[in-house]
């Protein structure tokens, strides 16, 4: 019998399995039962005792390769379920393809009786491809991205000459705005406009769980570059502000983990209070102005990441490879000096 790999998922002691390429994590509820004093029952107000926001199941599928953690989350009661931020396997020296990763989210989404109603990208990623249109091809749900897309494609539109890009979202199934709203079975996945890594980034809130994206990582290791094209520290401190108003308790799932230093396992999974209280970069007391001038600073040290090249190409045509040439052959462009 294989064995179980060891310190590769921080949440394996509640329960993970290996799925397809992928670590799968599953979340874990805990029910607590006690006794009741029912003598001293009073009625009260809903801003005394709120209603616990609805709880969606979710899964996490974490690629090793890109670092990039994808998503199943469904409404339990419907099984009608969201896929975020997916990834296409791809092999930077050989150029090959592959849907090994993708094919595990369908296989899980299979097994737990699922249908996927929508696709959902966080933001034009740099550092992984997306395997939204196979997806697409096997559920026949819809490829959703935030409307500032359309800023994305229009930078790199120019910057790779591309002239089957128009900038106009397409080919997007959707493009959605700050405060629109999705059905999820009995459940609503809420659009939140988050820009600053970049223009079009946005975070998906459903029930008490909200998809950051790239906006937030755990923690111990801060928070998103800002110095890709449209990018800004001053958006986003004040967007990841936005988030941080969200009730503590809110579960929050970043797309990356990259072990932050004194950590050995990878980590994807935190809450609202976590970030508030501890996040290096962006805690509670942290001004505007003091984090403004370390992530421009921290920036300027960055390399690029090895996949933005071929990512951003496929990423701003919705997960499409670049239109075949004469020969049958898809090739992606290399500009030189550009970035």
């Amino acid at each position: 019998m294989r064995q179980r790999p060891k310190k590769r998922c921080g949440l394996s002691s509640l329960g993970g399995e290996r799925l397809g390429g992928y670590i799968v994590c599953h979340d874990v509820h805990i029910t607590v039962e006690t006794k009741l004093d029912k003598s001293n029952i009073r009625a009260v107000t809903e801003t005394e005792f709120p209603m616990p926001a609805a709880r969606p199941e979710v899964r996490a599928f974490f690629d090793e390769p890109t670092f990039t953690v994808s998503y199943l989350a469904w409404d339990p009661a419907s099984k009608r379920a969201a896929i975020i931020d997916s990834v296409l396997d791809f092999d930077a020296k050989s150029g090959r393809t592959g849907t090994q990763s993708a094919q595990a989210l369908i296989d899980a989404a299979e097994a737990d009786g699922l249908t996927i109603d929508w696709i959902l990208e966080t933001h034009a990623h740099a550092d992984h491809l997306s395997a939204a249109p196979f997806l697409r091809q096997k559920t026949g749900a819809p490829i959703v991205i935030g409307s500032h897309i359309k800023d994305v494609q229009a930078v790199f539109k120019k910057v790779f000459n591309l002239d089957d890009i128009v900038p106009d979202g397409r080919p997007f199934s959707r493009i959605v705005d700050d405060g629109e709203r999705l059905a999820l079975g009995a459940l609503e996945i809420e659009v939140m406009h988050t820009p600053g890594h970049t223009p079009a980034c946005v975070t998906y809130k459903i029930g008490d769980a909200v998809f950051v994206g790239d906006t937030l990582f755990m923690p111990d290791y801060g928070t998103a570059r800002c110095d890709f094209p449209g990018g800004d520290a001053r958006t986003l401190y004040r967007s990841i502000q936005r988030i941080l108003e969200l009730p503590r308790e809110t579960r929050m799932f970043l797309c990356h983990d990259y072990k932050a230093p004194g950590r050995d396992v990878y980590e994807w999974q935190t809450t609202v209070g976590a970030q508030r209280d501890g996040n290096v970069h962006i805690r509670e007391g942290v001004s505007e102005e003091a984090f403004v001038a370390m992530r421009e600073a921290r920036d300027k040290t960055l390399a690029m990441p090895v996949l933005i090249l071929p990512s951003i190409q496929v990423n701003i045509r919705a997960g499409e490879l670049p239109p075949a040439e004469s020969n049958g052959v898809r090739y992606l462009k290399l500009p030189l000096d550009a970035l």
